[in-house]
């Protein structure tokens, strides 16, 4: 996708992930200065180093969202590198690994915790400092929360997942009615099942996997990163302008409705 977002400065967290490293290549390629933030140097500067080659501006800031003093500090980074911030892409996330996906009664404490920290609070502690230098600017910003279709339509054994991607959701809303006045548009992403190294050693490299997971997907494929990051960019833009407050899905059709024959 090509938008306008010459000269714009955008943070991508959860960039060295491959939903994260897509959006910060995307917005480089449509004119973003981008801040790549995370908690893995290696993989962030992996991402910058990428951007910088095919000569775009990108640094890389080490940040975990789970920390409220960590979040504040990377928007302040950011506005001593690049003296503004117009975009905040709320990426990073975690979920539980197949062993510990259980009922809820079996579910770990511990997991919840961690989740909820990460996937709910990451997205309120970046957000309040990044709205409080866009307001200072003047000018506005948009924000955009990256959720998952299990936050819409919730899958069974991912209680946390599911609740922390659901308030995403709902909080997304909330910002948007509260900062409308500010001109801060504030919207969310909910992707389907993305291909990327961890989902295809989960799901699409054994054929019975493959199939059973396409099976719920009307478009019988997975996304890619691309895809998310494409979408990013338009609600990044103008060419959004007059939207804020929605959830946008990037699903390939899954959470329409059943697909498999009764």
């Amino acid at each position: 996708m090509q938008v306008n977002l010459n000269d714009q400065v955008v943070i991508v967290t959860g960039a060295g992930g491959a939903i994260g490293h897509a959006m910060a290549t995307a917005f480089a390629r449509n004119g973003a200065r981008v801040v790549a933030a995370g908690r893995t140097l290696s993989t962030l500067q992996a991402t910058v180093d990428e951007i910088t080659a095919a000569g775009g501006i990108a640094t890389a800031v080490i940040a975990d969202v789970a920390d409220k003093d960590s979040a504040r500090n990377m928007i302040e980074q950011t506005v001593e590198r690049f003296g503004r911030l117009d975009v905040l892409v709320n990426n990073a996330g975690i979920n539980g690994g197949p062993e510990e996906r259980k009922p809820i009664h079996q579910y770990s404490d511990e997991l919840w915790e961690r989740i909820i920290q990460v996937d709910l609070n990451g997205v309120y502690y970046c957000s309040k400092p990044a709205i409080l230098q866009m307001e200072r600017q003047g000018w506005g910003g948009s924000i955009i929360n990256i959720g998952s279709i299990v936050g819409l339509a919730p899958l069974r054994l991912q209680c946390a997942f599911t609740a922390a991607k659901a308030g995403v959701f709902n909080l997304t809303k909330a910002m948007a009615l509260e900062l409308a006045p500010l001109k801060i548009r504030v919207n969310a992403i909910a992707p389907g099942s993305i291909m990327f190294e961890g989902t295809r050693k989960l799901f699409y490299a054994d054929a019975v996997k493959a199939e059973a997971m396409m099976s719920h997907i009307p478009m019988h494929r997975p996304g890619n990163p691309e895809d998310i990051a494409g979408m990013a960019c338009f609600l990044a833009s103008e060419d959004s302008a007059y939207m804020t407050g929605t959830v946008n899905v990037v699903d390939g059709g899954w959470i329409c409705g059943y697909t498999r024959d009764f």
